[in-house]
């Protein structure tokens, strides 16, 4: 362990309690046999850079404030006790992250922790920081409203394609990314990420379940007769993403999957498929019909265009801004190892992924009440009315996707497959929403 922090292993028995309660945590809930920290380093005075390792395969990394009294506003944050003093979470402190800006602004190093701004940037320090508090797999934390930093929980070996993607995305002069500000890396890591921070913008699930809510508040109209129509935003995210991809294939390349290629991508959905019906064996009725959509992709003998996607889309990675829809994080799926996630895809992979999520922005208010029919058809005119606007976008830049209708639907049923392990083990109340999916795919 390199440590200029006498005292950090005294955390480990706190932090083998206190990692899965944190939402950014994989296995949330599970107890932890083996933590080790692997770097410790003062940063700033009361504030600690570590990385710690979780049974053997797993890297976190934590800023840790230090403090001999902690403000009630820190209170909850507070991970354990280092000699007399308090050990907590300091994306959480202004003051202490106003230090990394600083040390961003700099070019800076300090802590094994180096900061680099992307050429021809000039970072504004003296902002007020504030923790961002919808996501998941990370934590970002914006300054002012100039800049967002996203700090990588769970930081990889090698390029970050989060950054990576980004970078090719704004040299090609794309309108639907944030620029890139700068980043930091250390430990043969990239560890956080800088961009501009995009004032007045609104996540896509948001504004797309306030249409769901203001079309069940009317059940006697259809989707398009109510005011909060989302069909016209659907489009022109669909084109937007069209967009992108055009641009990462001119940036970055395309290739063809061979058929040894395309016949292995079809085995990996059958592996998963068996993982799950070990979980779930609810889904054991639509076996043969996931299985049969499945090998189908086998028989498209003029293989399958592949290129850098975003890997992870769905309606909480879209902001829609003054001037148009924008994409973040372009990290890929979370539960995916960063081999799998540097992987060319299929850009109806990032397609299937968004027409999932309507289903689920359309369907989620009603989980696990069967009660009003009504309802339900009116969600569901809500999720195909969205789907199609959404392709119908799509189609405008690329090429339609419901032309490619027999990967299209293999890949929407691979994702509602991974969704419903997900469900089962984080929210069995929606668990019936992919598994009505795969239903409704059997019925067609």
């Amino acid at each position: 362990m390199s440590t200029s922090t006498p005292g950090v292993d005294a955390l480990v028995d706190d932090l083998r309690r206190w990692l899965p309660e944190q939402r950014w945590f994989a296995a949330k809930g599970q107890k932890l046999d083996v933590v080790r920290v692997t770097h410790a380093a003062m940063v700033a005075d009361g504030l600690l850079h570590a990385l710690i390792e979780v049974d053997g395969d797993e890297v976190y990394q934590l800023f840790i404030g230090v403090r001999d009294t902690v403000p009630e506003h820190l209170t909850t944050w507070v991970i354990g006790r280092l000699g007399d003093s308090f050990a907590y979470d300091a994306t959480h402190d202004s003051d202490l992250m106003a230090v990394l800006l600083d040390l961003l602004a700099a070019n800076g190093e300090s802590g094994g922790v180096r900061w680099h701004t992307e050429p021809g940037v000039e970072v504004v320090t003296g902002l007020r920081a504030r923790p961002v508090g919808v996501e998941q797999s990370n934590t970002s934390v914006v300054f002012g409203y100039h800049y967002i930093l996203k700090i990588f929980r769970r930081p990889a070996p090698g390029l970050n394609r989060d950054v990576e993607l980004h970078r090719a995305l704004h040299q090609a002069g794309s309108a639907h990314v944030a620029e890139p500000v700068g980043y930091a890396d250390g430990h043969g890591m990239v560890l956080a990420f800088a961009q501009r921070y995009l004032d007045a913008a609104a996540e896509g699930w948001a504004t797309a379940t306030a249409s769901v809510r203001d079309l069940l508040a009317e059940a006697d109209l259809h989707a398009g007769e109510v005011g909060g129509d989302f069909a016209g935003e659907s489009a022109r995210l669909g084109a937007a993403v069209a967009t992108v991809h055009a641009n990462l294939a001119k940036a970055l390349g395309t290739d063809t999957l061979s058929a040894g290629r395309l016949s292995r991508a079809v085995d990996e959905m059958h592996g998963r498929l068996d993982a799950v019906l070990t979980e779930v064996p609810e889904l054991a009725e639509h076996e043969s019909v996931v299985r049969t959509a499945f090998d189908a992709v086998r028989g498209l003998v003029d293989g399958v265009l592949v290129q850098q996607v975003h890997g992870d889309l769905h309606l909480g990675q879209v902001l829609r801004t003054t001037s148009g829809w924008v994409l973040i994080d372009f990290e890929g799926e979370p539960a995916s190892r960063p081999a799998d996630r540097v992987r060319t895809r299929s850009p109806l992979r990032d397609v299937a992924g968004m027409l999932r999520s309507f289903d689920y922005a359309a369907l989620h208010l009603l989980a696990g009440d069967e009660s009003d029919h009504q309802l339900h058809i009116r969600a569901a005119e809500w999720a195909d009315r969205n789907r199609s606007a959404f392709c119908d976008g799509y189609a405008t830049v690329g090429d339609d996707p419901r032309a490619q209708a027999v990967l299209l639907r293999a890949l929407e049923l691979d994702k509602a497959v991974y969704e419903v392990a997900y469900e089962h083990r984080n929210r069995p109340d929606w668990v019936g929403i992919p598994l009505a999916a795969i239903q409704r795919a059997a019925q067609a």
